[in-house]
């Protein structure tokens, strides 16, 4: 099934294809403030990653959980300073940086 897409674009380079995708309709969601506020860089905590504030949980390593197909509970379990919303702002965060940068991608032959 395709997925609609609303501001789509995609540009092909020789040996890259470089696709950036603004929304997906109906699936897009802003990062709230809330969200926002459970996400903090500092140059003293993880070498300035972005990590679950309060903890030394990088983002990526929540992102990497959830794409490797952990369960929500299983994160907290292996990080139990991480809570629920702290996976979900991860994935919010992620989510955003995805929207807003081209990537890219290995041409498909």
């Amino acid at each position: 099934m395709p997925v609609p897409v609303i501001d789509g674009a995609i540009a092909q380079r020789p040996g890259l294809l470089i696709v950036a995708f603004r929304h997906l309709a109906g699936q897009t969601k802003d990062v709230t403030s809330e969200q926002l506020q459970m996400i903090s860089t500092d140059p003293t905590v993880m070498h300035g990653q972005a990590v679950i504030t309060g903890t030394r949980v990088p983002v990526s390593v929540i992102l990497d959980g959830l794409a490797a197909g952990m369960t929500t509970g299983e994160i907290i379990a292996e990080y139990p300073t991480v809570t629920e919303e702290g996976v979900r702002a991860a994935a919010a965060y992620g989510a955003a940086l995805a929207r807003e940068e081209l990537l890219p991608l290995p041409q498909q032959r």
